[in-house]
């Protein structure tokens, strides 16, 4: 728990509160256990009409000898203590997330609706297959729209996240190694990558080797060149880059790479560029990931549930998670290939092989869709079950009613969106890189610093004007970074709002600097001790406790 002192003569005056920000009536609300007080019960519970039991002699030593310390209070005050709580966050329904690469964008009310139809959302796992016929039909058609966004063969939706399809990408990268005879060493990964990847990398047993960009945030291919060798199994690559940079040369990587016996993985967390403009598979990529609570609209933030299904091409599929869906035909019996849409070659990158008669092209019909468990070559299970299924049903929810046209419309406007800021701020903030933007942009606060102000504090002072924070100093190749993500969401009327509150910022940088670097103004309390927060971090209550 970080504290901060409060600003009771601003609140008072109501000076300095702009934008969309209001005070809010209740300024300050005490913890449920300062509220409490003993005998207050928000609950009555009917008279026993079974016998009693003696608890002390029923659980022995697990016998609790001391009341648990939870709070008492009212029904009432328990509905006022988090409604007021939830009146202070801030949320998509409120305003404009400009968060770059978290594509914190709106959900559409009819996804939530969907997903809450009783026989989806009550779908059991243990169901046999034969009774989850319309689950399994969901899943399976999900799976289909995905391969024909990426251009990939087959797909897991097993991964919970996005980092977690990453793992489970390298994964396969890796059990294809092994198989071949070498599991290699090393892998390669851009200075302006998601900084889980070099995580991933790690986990899985690989040295990481960073590669640096060149003058344009792009791949250098020349380093690239001199750094793949015999033992480099993969580069992970964020295409388009956490500088909102579209690798103009994804071909010529994807070259080098396969000369050498790499895989190329692509980062699919910006995925939100290109979905119905271009396709990852068709520019050399072997496996990638996607964020389905990024760019299909399922719920994002608060922990999840997220979901990361994993892509790849047709020699990887024997090395999916287990188990994997396929169709048994009534009349052509089961075939041998699995969820893709093309024959499973197994030659390996960038070739595609022959294939094999099989299940990935039928149509629905009579086929019957099954789990297949028996997987020699699978890395085994990834999570539990078969993935966030919830989260598979708002996603397709999301495709089916924007459809071809308007998932292409969606890319284009959240690219649109992102260049309008660029243009309409790049006179007042430094750009750091020239390369045409896509979804998002990067500033950097040079100019800002010469007066002392620097990227927080300028995030700081855009809460005053009503708008979340954009992301703060990331990516790292940026020195003082402002990544702003405006999505498709934002109307015209909602980024002339941002755009205006930003250039204010700028003049108050050069007029009264020290206005920005103590903002907040408008909030309960002053500026957080972050640092204090992260290191020593309050996490329980204590009776008198003052923190």
């Amino acid at each position: 728990m970080a504290t901060g002192s409060e600003n009771s003569s601003t609140r008072a005056t109501g000076a300095r509160t702009l934008g969309k920000v209001r005070p809010h009536p209740t300024q300050n609300e005490a913890l449920v256990f300062e509220k409490s007080a003993p005998g207050k019960r928000a609950y009555k519970m009917p008279p026993l009409d079974v016998p009693a039991v003696d608890a002390k002699a029923l659980l022995g030593e697990a016998h609790r000898e001391s009341r648990a310390g939870l709070p008492e209070l009212s029904e009432i005050e328990i509905i006022r203590h988090f409604t007021r709580l939830s009146t202070w966050n801030y949320a998509i329904d409120l305003g404009m997330y400009p968060l770059g690469s978290c594509t914190m964008k709106y959900n559409p009310r009819v996804n939530e609706f969907v997903s809450r139809i009783e026989g989806l959302a009550e779908a059991h796992p243990y169901r046999p297959d034969a009774l989850a016929q319309g689950i399994l039909e969901v899943i399976d058609l999900l799976q289909r729209c995905l391969l024909e966004i990426t251009g990939m063969d087959a797909i897991t939706l097993q991964p919970a996240a996005g980092a977690h399809g990453e793992f489970t990408g390298i994964l396969l990268a890796r059990a294809w190694h092994e198989s071949r005879g070498n599991p290699r060493k090393k892998i390669l990964i851009p200075d302006s990558a998601h900084g889980t990847n070099p995580a991933t990398a790690a986990i899985c047993g690989y040295t990481v080797e960073n590669l640096k960009s060149n003058a344009e945030g792009g791949i250098d291919l020349e380093a690239l060149a001199r750094q793949v060798d015999e033992e480099t199994a993969a580069l992970m690559l964020t295409n388009p880059s956490t500088i909102g940079v579209f690798e103009n040369q994804i071909h010529k990587i994807a070259d080098i790479l396969h000369a050498k016996g790499s895989l190329l993985y692509m980062d699919g967390a910006n995925m939100n560029a290109l979905v119905g403009k271009v396709r990852p598979g068709d520019f050399g990529v072997d496996v990638m990931h996607l964020n389905l609570h990024k760019t299909f609209s399922t719920p994002h933030g608060g922990g999840g549930p997220g979901s990361g299904p994993v892509a790849c091409r047709a020699f990887l599929e024997p090395f999916l998670p287990t188990p994997v869906l396929v169709k048994r035909s009534a009349t052509k019996g089961l075939g041998t290939e699995g969820p893709g849409t093309k024959g499973l070659g197994t030659e390996g990158p960038g070739t595609e092989g022959p294939g094999t008669e099989g299940l990935g092209t039928e149509g629905r019909g009579t086929a019957e869709l099954r789990w297949d468990y028996n997987r020699p070559q699978s890395v085994g299970r990834v999570r539990a079950f078969y993935g966030n299924t919830g989260m598979f049903i708002r996603a397709l929810a999301y495709i089916l009613a924007n459809g071809p046209d308007g998932l292409r419309q969606t890319t284009e406007d959240a690219v649109l969106n992102a260049n309008y800021i660029r243009k309409k701020l790049e006179d007042l903030y430094e750009l750091p890189y020239k390369t045409p933007s896509m979804h998002e942009v990067v500033f950097s606060d040079k100019r800002q610093a010469a007066k002392g102000v620097k990227t927080g504090d300028i995030a700081k002072r855009l809460i005053d004007y009503g708008f979340h924070p954009y992301t703060v100093s990331f990516p790292l190749i940026v020195h003082g970074a402002l990544m702003i993500e405006p999505t498709e969401s934002e109307s015209l009327e909602e980024l002339n709002l941002f755009i205006d509150a930003m250039r204010s910022i700028a003049r108050e940088v050069e007029e009264s600097p020290e206005l920005v670097k103590t903002a907040p103004h408008s909030t309960r309390v002053s500026r957080l001790d972050e640092v204090a927060a992260a290191r020593k971090p309050v996490l329980r209550w204590r009776t008198g406790a003052t923190a």
